[in-house]
C-alpha cells in the first residue's frame, strides 16, 4: 500500500452563492467507479487523502470542500444540507458521472444520505463513517452546546487565532483524538488536510470555517427531520447503506457517537448493515492505518471492485 495518492487536482464548480472546489484525490482509468466522498462538519476534502492512497488507484475520488469551509469558505449562502446536497448534484454534473458512490464521515454521511434521498438515480450505494444516523434532539437544547458536547475542541478552534501553521499544527498534536495520528505514516497526509482548514488574518492564522455555515448544519442534525429521515428513505429507494462505526469519541473518550459496543441507544434502522471499526475513534476511523485499510475494502466492495 502506498501513502501518497496523485497530487489533487482542483476545479471549480459554479453554484448559487458562488464556486464550490472540489478535489481529485485519486488517479483511475476511466472505466473505473466513481466514489464522491463528503467530510465532517468542521473539516474540508482532503481529510480522505489517507482512504484515497489505500485505494491505490483503483477508484476514481473527488472530495470537495463544503461550502462554507476551505476552497468553498466564500460560497454562500444559502448554507446548510440542502444547499451541500445540490452542490453534490452539481459535482456529478461537472464531472459528467451519472451515478457514484458516496461516502461521508461525521457530517458527511448526512449530507451522502440526503442526495440519496432526493437523487436515488445519482448514487449506487452509500457508506457512512460514524455519521449518517441519528434522531431528532428536544427543540430546548442549543445547537452550540450540542456540537461542543461532541466535537469539543473542534468547535472551540473556529474562533481561535495562530500566530503561524506551525502553531495550528502543535494545536492539533496534543489532541487526544487525532494528534498521535499526526505521528503515523498518514501523518503527511493528515497535515496537508489540517493546513487546508487555515486562512491567514493579519499576522495570524485561523480556521477557514464560516461559522454560520457550521451552525446551519450542526442545527439540521439536531431537528431537520427530511435529514434525519433520509437513511430509511435511501433504503426505501433500494440504496443500500452500509455504516462503518468507531467506539470512541472525538476526543478519545469511551463512548462515541453510537457507544461503545452495538446495539447503541438507538435500534439500527432496517436495511442499514453495521460494522464496528476496532480500536478507533472519530477522527483516527479515517486516519489509523488499519482503519483506513477497512474503509478502504468497505469501497471496493461496495462499488463491485476486486
Amino acid at each position: 500500500m502506498g501513502t501518497a495518492p496523485v497530487r489533487p487536482r482542483t476545479v471549480r464548480i459554479p453554484v448559487p452563492g458562488g464556486e464550490v472546489v472540489a478535489s481529485r484525490l485519486s488517479k483511475a482509468p476511466a472505466s473505473a467507479p466513481t466514489v464522491i466522498a463528503l467530510h465532517g462538519i468542521t473539516g474540508n476534502g482532503w481529510a480522505w487523502m489517507p482512504v484515497a492512497a489505500a485505494l491505490e488507484g483503483r477508484l476514481t475520488m473527488w472530495a470537495p470542500d463544503l461550502r462554507g469551509r476551505a476552497g468553498s469558505r466564500e460560497v454562500g449562502p444559502p448554507y446548510g444540507m440542502a444547499a451541500h446536497c445540490d452542490d453534490v448534484i452539481a459535482l456529478l454534473d461537472y464531472i459528467g458521472v451519472e451515478k457514484a458512490v458516496l461516502v461521508g464521515h461525521s457530517m458527511g454521511a448526512w449530507v451522502g444520505a440526503l442526495v440519496a434521498a432526493r437523487h436515488p438515480e445519482r448514487v449506487s450505494a452509500l457508506l457512512f463513517v460514524d455519521g449518517g444516523l441519528g434522531t431528532a434532539m428536544p427543540s430546548w437544547i442549543n445547537p452550540d452546546i450540542f456540537m461542543y458536547a461532541v466535537l469539543g475542541p473542534a468547535i472551540s478552534r473556529l474562533t481561535m487565532t495562530f500566530p503561524s501553521q506551525s502553531d495550528y499544527l502543535a494545536y492539533w498534536s496534543v489532541h487526544p483524538g487525532l494528534g498521535p495520528s499526526l505521528f503515523g505514516p498518514y501523518g503527511h497526509l493528515i497535515r496537508d488536510y489540517l493546513v487546508r482548514d487555515l486562512v491567514q488574518e493579519g499576522e495570524g492564522w485561523r480556521s477557514s470555517c464560516v461559522v454560520d455555515a457550521v451552525r446551519a448544519d450542526g442545527s439540521a442534525l439536531l431537528d431537520d427531520h427530511e435529514v434525519l429521515n433520509a437513511p430509511q428513505t435511501s433504503v426505501a429507494n433500494g440504496i443500500p447503506v452500509t455504516l462503518l462505526w468507531a467506539p470512541r469519541g472525538a476526543l478519545n473518550q469511551p463512548m462515541g457517537l453510537y457507544g461503545g459496543a452495538w446495539p447503541p441507544w438507538l435500534p439500527l434502522p432496517k436495511g442499514i448493515t453495521a460494522e464496528r471499526v476496532a480500536d478507533t475513534n472519530h477522527y483516527t476511523v479515517i486516519f489509523d492505518p488499519a482503519a483506513v485499510r477497512l474503509v478502504s475494502h468497505r469501497l471496493l466492495d461496495i462499488a463491485g471492485v476486486r
